[in-house]
């Protein structure tokens, strides 16, 4: 039996570890946390995310947890329309799931070929050419045919396999919370999806479910994420939660009533950060087998094209897909060498939509301005093509 680990308990170190287990692998999940808890906020996945879980066979729940987000156009504070609303193909609508419900399903499908350690910290990797990978942990030493690094942005892997990859600020920092339908009291005719953006500030608010809908399978209420540039806040958050009332006093509904109805425990601040350059490999054969780069791990980056987490799961059913057509060290390469591209592709359409979204200045924000009606739909029409073309390793 072909063994498999895999560090890193995110959303797509679980995609992957499931995959393998349902193709016969015997994995082990190493997870640094004591506990294997998602924040609760939410995740837009595009429709390669979506064929990305339904490759991994997890696609039939998906239905019962999503909600489909429709184009809801971009403003500027005053309200003025940049780019109106249009209609969205449905084959290019991306859906927004709460992460609780997302990491239940990917639990639910671990089966029990799967054994999951929390409060393990792998500190080395080892993908020598003559010798078993493995890695490090605990002063212990793991072995497998296969080890994945999903551990993130901050990947102790990667450092080690790929050093040239430095983790740089993106210049910005983020502010998520999903705020209850019953503490949400907006007008019943009121939108709640869209974007409005400034000067170095942006929120984005989605639905999740039915407005007044609760109990099921999902989790509802409405999604909201503030951008806002410069670094993260030390203060605590009723006093983050304070600054972001202050910053975006003024802007459109519903984002004064969505503030006002958080509460300071809602909130989870993130410094935005990327891998600047990029791995020169995703995939390093070892021995009879090798280590690969997955998710952040590999390609992190802004968030402004809502692509981190469907990538994640693209490397996971790409890897899985290889590994059932062919040798582990052949799957490996072909790994890196469809995975790399591909990556490359959707981080630079993600760096010019960051620096159209984070224009300051009165001059150059005009002519953001004037420009953003023709150029955003030609980016996000690019990104959403890219995103909707996307296709499984073909079977051989």
């Amino acid at each position: 039996m072909r063994s498999a680990v895999v560090v890193g308990a995110g959303l797509g170190g679980l995609a992957v570890a499931g995959a393998l287990a349902r193709s016969g692998w015997q994995v082990t999940v190493l997870e640094r946390a004591d506990r294997v808890r998602p924040e609760p906020t939410a995740v837009v996945l595009w429709p390669n995310g979506v064929r990305a879980l339904q490759v991994l066979g997890l696609g039939a729940g998906l239905d019962a947890i999503a909600t489909p987000l429709p184009d809801g156009g971009i403003r500027r504070p005053d309200g003025h329309w940049l780019v109106q609303p249009r209609p969205t193909p449905a084959d290019r609508m991306p859906v927004v799931v709460h992460r609780e419900d997302l990491h239940d399903a990917l639990i639910a499908g671990l089966g029990e070929r799967v054994e999951l350690r929390t409060g393990v910290g792998v500190d080395s990797v080892r993908a020598d050419a003559g010798e078993r990978p493995g890695v490090g942990c605990n002063g212990r030493f793991v072995e497998a045919d296969l080890v994945v690094a999903a551990d993130g942005t901050d990947s102790v892997l990667r450092r080690q396999l790929a050093p040239e990859a430095s983790v740089v600020s993106s210049g910005c920092a983020a502010w998520r919370a999903v705020i209850p339908w019953y503490r949400a009291s907006l007008p019943g005719d009121q939108p709640v999806g869209g974007e409005v953006l400034g000067a170095g500030y942006r929120f984005v608010a989605a639905s999740l479910g039915e407005r007044g809908s609760s109990g099921g399978s999902r989790r509802g209420g409405i999604y909201w994420v503030a951008t806002a540039a410069g670094a993260p806040r030390p203060e605590p958050p009723r006093t983050q939660l304070a600054l972001l009332k202050r910053w975006f006093a003024g802007w459109p509904a519903p984002i004064g009533e969505l503030l006002a109805a958080t509460e300071p425990a809602d909130l989870v601040q993130q410094e935005i950060r990327e891998l600047r350059p990029l791995p020169r490999s995703y995939g390093f054969p070892a021995g009879p087998g090798g280590v690969v780069l997955l998710g952040d791990a590999a390609h992190a980056m802004p968030p402004h094209l809502g692509q981190g987490a469907c990538l994640a799961f693209e490397d996971a059913a790409t890897l899985a897909s290889l590994l059932r057509e062919s040798r582990l060290p052949d799957a490996v390469q072909a790994y890196d060498r469809l995975r790399r591209p591909r990556a490359a592709t959707v981080v630079r359409q993600t760096r010019r939509m960051s620096a159209v979204l984070q224009t300051r200045g009165r001059l150059a924000l005009r002519a953001r301005d004037a420009a953003l009606g023709t150029l955003s739909p030609r980016l996000l029409s690019g990104a959403a093509t890219t995103a909707a073309a996307w296709r499984p390793p073909p079977s051989s």
